[in-house]
């Protein structure tokens, strides 16, 4: 079972969520997987921001059963279905910021989001539009784990953004930069100018190769 130092650092990063902005009330939920092949969710209709370990769902990766009598979020399904699908995600984070939710719920929504490098680099140069399915639903999930099968980010039509990442600073990262992507397009419309072909391309040859040093 998982440790009580595991489910109280799950805690301090939901807080760490409600504190960026990233998500209100209930809103949201947010899944970790631990070396024991368990997972931790937060629990069905629990506000993020004010999460308490009581409301911490352990789940056991493989079935999916509750160990522990928590109820998980209701999109507990895609969050273990992309873990499952990817052995190099850790951690799945899912909410409704403001401005994702509102590109989301956009009729004519921008056909890229690659208005600055960290978009490209961390968040992806492709965002994936999820169609409208009920929360909670099988078909929503199915979609999400198709989908983040080959991307990091995606974008929920008239519902919000999935990231997920190999901890919680690198989804946390992806999180954010996400939200400014949108809150760019909110805040200029039409009167973008996003990164060429040839300058993403320069990025990604600049940053491979100091990594690569």
């Amino acid at each position: 079972m998982a440790k009580i130092s595991q489910i109280e650092e799950f805690v301090k990063q939901a807080r760490r969520v409600g504190d960026a902005g990233l998500t209100i009330c209930s809103s949201g939920n947010l899944s970790w997987r631990l070396p024991s092949g368990e997972v931790l969710l937060s629990g069905t209709g629990s506000w993020i921001p004010e999460l308490t370990a009581d409301r911490v769902a352990v789940c056991d990766l493989e079935s999916g059963d509750v160990l522990n009598g928590v109820r998980p979020s209701m999109e507990s399904t895609f969050h273990m279905g992309v873990m499952r699908r990817r052995p190099d995600v850790n951690v799945v984070l899912h909410f409704q910021s403001p401005y994702a939710t509102a590109v989301a719920c956009m009729a004519r929504r921008p056909s890229t989001f690659n208005f600055t490098a960290e978009m490209a680099l961390h968040v992806g140069e492709e965002i994936p539009m999820i169609p409208y399915f009920r929360p909670g639903s099988p078909e929503l999930a199915a979609h999400v784990v198709d989908a983040m099968a080959e991307h990091n980010s995606v974008m929920l039509l008239k519902h919000g953004q999935v990231v997920c990442g190999k901890d919680f600073d690198q989804a946390f990262e992806r999180a954010m930069f996400f939200e400014m992507g949108c809150r760019i397009a909110v805040m200029c419309g039409d009167n973008t100018d996003p990164l060429t072909r040839a300058e993403i391309d320069d990025l990604e040859s600049y940053f491979s190769g100091k990594q690569g040093k």
